[in-house]
């Protein structure tokens, strides 16, 4: 049975949600699944707006049937070459054998990496600017390389204003009946799945997020249909997902706010950044404080976080005379995603001796980052003089938060 809804004039969304799915791209977790979003534009030509994942093929063509309403379909645009969106291309070129496959020397590239070169007659190479009418939607294509792929790209409807965006703006959660951005944007977690979708998946591309705004800025947007998550079709929930992929590409914190990771075997390192915690709230700190057991929480979660705030603690532990190795990999992953410019201080168990502390810094050492208050040192257990250490430091965020203007 299908399930499409018209969504603005021509366009149909015909995609699907996958609930079934524990961690997307085998890696990050989605606790309410993710959609796949896809979309027919109904006009004198129809186009089908990229695909969704192979689990899904029934559904997928009953969907893209009922949109057509017995019209045959004309061009298949593939934006991104993903297989959560490519794996029913084949499957779509087959039973509409009329249909060129419109994409980019780059899109055909990996095209024949996934599949063979059955459809190679059917190919419709377009280049930067290229446009393709289909009547009253008149696509104009904008490339966007490395946002996420290299061969992403976007097309704008010059007649519409409508950009269909790829994974850009996307989010993580199965649609729950509301489509519109507006109805879920200042709602439960969805700015908090769309903040983690981006951060750990194109946060590295900040550089190639703000080219492609320079691409757009120019233009006027009624509506946004990404991939991912809800469309954007009223002004406020379009200025307010492009404020925040702004901030997030220029790795401008999105507001004051300290963020404390520790590694920790026996407790001793939590209760640090306990003791730590309560004199920030008890120095007057009315900003959110976050604590995370990097041991306890997957890294998506807490990487997200440090992108969010502007302060973090990081209370890295001795493991075999180097870096607990779960702090470690956390780390690793987080400079991964391009953190930078933020405001960040130390406290180190170092017990037996080790590293540790050096190899965190080392790590994080290319972003940019403003130290702030002197390192906490604890060997093994918190003593009456690390408490008083621990007092310093916060003294020295809570000035260091207050010399900060808003974001």
């Amino acid at each position: 049975m299908q399930n499409i809804r018209q969504i603005l004039d021509g366009i149909y969304y015909v995609g699907v949600n996958d609930r079934r799915i524990d961690r997307f791209e085998n890696m990050f977790p989605v606790e309410n699944g993710v959609s796949y979003s896809s979309y027919v534009i109904k006009d004198e030509k129809n186009a089908l707006v990229d695909s969704v994942e192979s689990a899904f093929t029934r559904q997928y063509l009953e969907n893209i049937e009922a949109a057509l309403d017995g019209e045959d379909l004309d061009y298949i645009i593939v934006h991104h070459m993903e297989p959560d969106h490519c794996r029913n291309i084949d499957f779509c070129m087959r039973k509409w054998p009329n249909a060129k496959l419109v994409g980019n020397a780059k899109t055909f590239q990996f095209y024949e990496q996934f599949y063979n070169e059955e459809f190679k007659d059917r190919y419709y190479e377009i280049k930067e600017g290229d446009e393709l009418n289909l009547g009253n939607h008149n696509l104009k294509f904008v490339f966007a390389p490395m946002v996420h792929w290299p061969e992403v790209m976007m097309s704008y409807d010059t007649n519409n204003q409508i950009l269909f965006s790829a994974d850009a703006f996307g989010s993580f959660n199965a649609i729950e009946g509301h489509l519109r951005a507006e109805n879920v944007i200042h709602k439960g977690d969805w700015l908090d799945q769309a903040r983690r979708y981006y951060i750990n998946i194109v946060g590295k591309y900040g550089k190639q997020v703000q080219a492609v705004f320079s691409k757009v800025a120019d233009l006027e947007i009624k509506a946004i249909l990404p991939l991912h998550g809800p469309v954007y079709d009223d002004q406020e929930s379009i200025g307010f997902i492009m404020n925040k992929y702004n901030k997030w590409s220029t790795y401008t914190p999105e507001e004051k706010g300290i963020v404390i990771v520790y590694s920790t075997m026996y407790g001793d390192t939590e209760q640090a950044a306990d003791i730590l915690a309560k004199e920030l709230a008890e120095l007057g700190v009315t900003e959110d404080i976050r604590i995370f057991d990097v041991s306890g929480w997957d890294p998506s979660y807490v990487i997200a976080a440090c992108h969010k705030y502007s302060n973090a603690v990081f209370a890295p532990i001795n493991y075999n005379a180097g870096l607990y190795y779960r702090m470690e990999a956390f780390l690793q992953e987080l400079a991964g995603t391009g953190y930078q410019d933020r405001h960040i201080s130390f406290l180190n168990n170092w017990s037996w001796g080790g590293n540790s502390l050096k190899i965190s810094k080392e790590i994080l050492e290319a972003g940019n980052h403003t130290y702030v208050g002197e390192d906490v040192l604890i060997n093994s257990s918190v003593k009456d003089e690390q408490v008083a250490q621990l007092k310093e430091l916060a003294k020295a965020i809570k000035e260091d938060l207050d010399s900060q203007e808003e974001y």
